[in-house]
């Protein structure tokens, strides 16, 4: 690669503040807040509004829709009349 022309790549912490979980990787991404790793180092972290742990598809909870019972309701309700 050239030097110079690519972001810095270094270790980042992202958090899923709503299921209160954080995990360490890699990335271009950075942040003016820091954290405190488990191993004693400290970390740039950037929060995250939905994870694998906290999204519905992954843990589970996903609801599956019924999109043509819908579309058919839709219909009943304002069809034209006459």
């Amino acid at each position: 690669m050239r030097q110079g022309i690519h972001p810095a790549y270094g270790p980042v912490v992202f958090r899923d503040r709503a299921a209160n979980h954080a995990f360490l990787t890699r990335s271009t991404m950075t942040s003016e807040k820091t954290i405190e790793w488990e191993d004693g180092h400290t970390y740039p972290v950037v929060d995250v509004e939905i994870s694998n742990v906290s999204h519905p598809f992954y843990t589970g909870t996903a609801r599956v829709l019924d999109t043509a019972g819908r579309v058919e309701r839709f219909e009943r309700r304002y069809r034209k009349q006459g």
